[in-house]
This record gives C-alpha cells, sequence and structure tokens, in this order.
C-alpha cells in the first residue's frame, strides 16, 4: 500500500488495514509529540484515496477493519469523508467497522449533523487524545483547546453515537501537586465524558520535541515508577464512569493493568498496592517504550 511518511495507528488496530486519507496532523503542536514531524499535514485527494481502495482490494481480498490514518482523519471536508466510507463499504462486504484518531479542535468545528452522519455512514470509533483534565496543563503542552472545549469535543462523539476512545498521559504534569491536581482534573474530565474506553499512558519524553528538550535540560522533572503508579492510582481511584474499558498496559506503563470499572476497580487497585509495597514486579525502566 502507498504511504507518505511514517505511519502510527492505536494497539487495538494491529489488524487493520491503513488506509491513509490525510497526511501528518492538523494541529501537531503539542510539546510532548514527536509524531507527524516528519510531514506537512494535508488531505490526500479522493482519487488517491480511492486508487489506494482499489489496490488495497486485489491486495486483500476483503477485509473486516479499516484504520484511517492520519492523525486526524475527521478534519477531512464532511462530504469527502463520506464518500471515502461509502467507497469502503461497497468496496469490502465484509467490513464491519472504519475507525480514526480525532482531534478536538477538528470535532468541533463538525455540526452535531455531520458528525451523526459520519457515524451513520459507518465510522464507528474515533480515539482522541485528552491527555489531561487540567485547564493550564492543556495550555502549557500547546493541545490547542482548553479544557472546556476539549470536554464539549468528547461530548459531541459520545452524542453522535461514536464508540469513544480516550487517552491520557500519566506523569504529564510532573511531581508533587501538580500531579495529584492532574488526576484529579482527569478523572473529572472523564466523568462528565463519558467515555466507553479509557488508556491511561506514562509519558516518555522524546528527543526534539518542545517538552522532551526540557527534559534534557532539567527544567522538566519525570515521575518515578512509584509516583507514575501513585498517579494511576488517583486516577483509577475517582474515575464513575459505568460502563468503562480501562487499561493501562501500553509499552510505556509500569504495570500493565486492564479491566471493566466499576467491576474490576478494586482488583486493579489491589495490584497498584501490591506494587506500591513492593509485592508486584513491575516493568524495568530499560524495558519502557513509546
Amino acid at each position: 500500500m502507498r504511504y507518505e511518511g511514517n505511519i502510527y495507528r492505536p494497539p487495538g488496530e494491529a489488524r487493520s488495514y491503513l488506509l491513509q486519507v490525510t497526511v501528518g496532523c492538523s494541529h501537531n503542536a503539542c510539546t510532548f509529540c514527536g509524531m507527524y514531524k516528519d510531514k506537512r499535514y494535508h488531505v490526500r485527494s479522493l482519487d488517491d484515496i480511492f486508487e489506494d481502495i482499489a489496490l488495497a482490494k486485489r491486495y486483500y481480498g476483503d477485509v473486516n477493519r479499516i484504520f484511517l490514518c492520519d492523525g486526524d482523519a475527521v478534519a477531512m471536508d464532511t462530504g469527502d469523508l463520506l464518500a471515502v466510507l461509502e467507497r469502503l463499504y461497497q468496496t469490502f462486504p465484509s467490513l464491519e467497522r472504519v475507525n480514526a484518531y480525532a482531534g478536538p479542535r477538528s470535532t468541533l468545528n463538525k455540526s452535531d449533523e455531520e458528525l451523526a452522519q459520519l457515524r451513520r455512514a459507518g465510522l464507528v470509533r474515533l480515539y482522541l487524545g485528552v491527555e489531561t483534565g487540567s485547564d493550564a496543563l492543556l495550555k502549557s503542552i500547546c493541545k490547542g483547546v482548553d479544557a472546556a472545549e476539549m470536554l464539549l469535543a468528547g461530548q459531541k462523539m459520545v452524542a453522535a453515537g461514536f464508540d469513544l476512545w480516550t487517552m491520557v498521559l500519566i506523569g504529564l504534569a510532573g511531581p508533587g501537586e501538580a500531579s495529584r491536581a492532574h488526576a484529579l482534573d482527569t478523572a473529572a474530565m472523564i466523568n462528565a465524558m463519558k467515555p466507553r474506553h479509557l488508556s491511561a499512558l506514562t509519558y516518555i519524553p522524546e528527543r526534539g520535541t518542545r517538552l522532551g528538550n526540557a527534559v534534557a535540560r532539567g527544567e522538566f522533572t519525570l515521575l518515578n515508577a512509584r509516583q507514575a503508579l501513585e498517579e494511576t492510582r488517583l486516577l483509577l481511584e475517582h474515575l464513575d464512569v459505568n460502563p468503562l474499558h480501562f487499561t493501562s498496559d501500553h509499552a510505556s506503563n509500569y504495570l500493565p493493568l486492564k479491566g471493566g470499572l466499576p467491576e474490576d476497580r478494586e482488583r486493579l487497585l489491589h495490584l497498584l498496592d501490591e506494587a506500591l509495597a513492593g509485592r508486584q514486579g513491575i516493568k524495568p525502566e530499560q524495558w519502557r517504550g513509546i
């Protein structure tokens, strides 16, 4: 298949056909993120996208899951994105779902009816990088929206019927009281947004990013393993979305966690407590990755 630059996808899309409809990220200014720095954002032409779909049909025959790359397919013109979805479902008889990353600003730029149209057309799951519920922290990492706007973007996705998968970053605020505020504000944001899924990753600095450079200069302090586990515990303790599929099993995390809330909350908290007490092993620093 034809791709421009490095391609990224959520772990859950490992078996999906990856169709690049946009190149790069429409925002691409977050201080912590090293993705999409090798390309300038643009939307691919429908002719090129349709040609890739035809190529995929000849190569794969049929598929049941598709992920739309790159970082923000929702930023496409709604009519064009609807045309892509129609072509995909016409081309692949076994297709069950099409998923994509979504940016908060591009979501806010869509009307409620546009989002509902996309959902009816077969765009099923949207992945939203919430990162934090802290208004000050969202501004400091240059996310492009404040806390109220981030919440509204997520709520619009939920109201349109999307299977919303949110991601947040443990350690993004640094240690101390900032860590506690980040965890509590993030729990409050997720509780109000009510996604079906939440993944808590742990921040690892990337060389060349603004925040990564601040870490290298000693201007930002990373959480140690214990502090990251404590922040994760505080977040988990205050989540009250029911039901919620919670994961913290990314390569960046010290302790793999996965379960449903509220039924698995006590088990997950027990695992964290055991790790904090030294009775449960955690991932060595050298095994962690982005």
